[in-house]
């Protein structure tokens, strides 16, 4: 059984980024399809996020730290940004050998402190 696709625009929630998987091993053949692909996304949705899923990335390179940087460097000229989902400890440690900051999915800004947790104060501590 088929139906007709429904006229008009088509329903986008703006709340729910774009997901973009990223393939097990990254190359530098593959960076401009990934960043049309991210442009693409951002175009589609409205939106201002695509988030980029790295579950299944394999032992991280320099191929893949390139492929990043240059998909922010698109998302930002769109526009957008990208978000990182489940990055592997590694590369989150060469991103940070090398200089690069990204988002990361479920991570609370650096200005605003996570839910629920307060400071503590010790009573030896000046009130100020």
């Amino acid at each position: 059984m088929s139906s007709a696709d429904p006229a008009g625009l088509p329903i986008v929630d703006a709340m729910t980024p774009a997901v973009l998987v990223l393939p097990a091993a990254v190359t530098r053949d593959e960076v401009p399809r990934l960043c049309a692909d991210v442009r693409a996304r951002l175009a589609a949705t409205g939106g201002g996020v695509v988030v980029c899923d790295l579950a299944g990335l394999g032992p991280p390179g320099l191929a893949t730290v390139d492929a990043l940087a240059r998909m922010e460097l698109a998302a930002r000229r769109a526009g957008g940004r990208i978000r990182l989902r489940d990055p592997a400890p590694p590369l989150r440690a060469l991103l940070d050998l090398v200089g690069l900051r990204f988002e990361l999915e479920g991570q609370t800004e650096e200005r605003e402190p996570a839910s629920g947790v307060e400071e503590a104060v010790e009573s030896r501590d000046p009130a100020v």
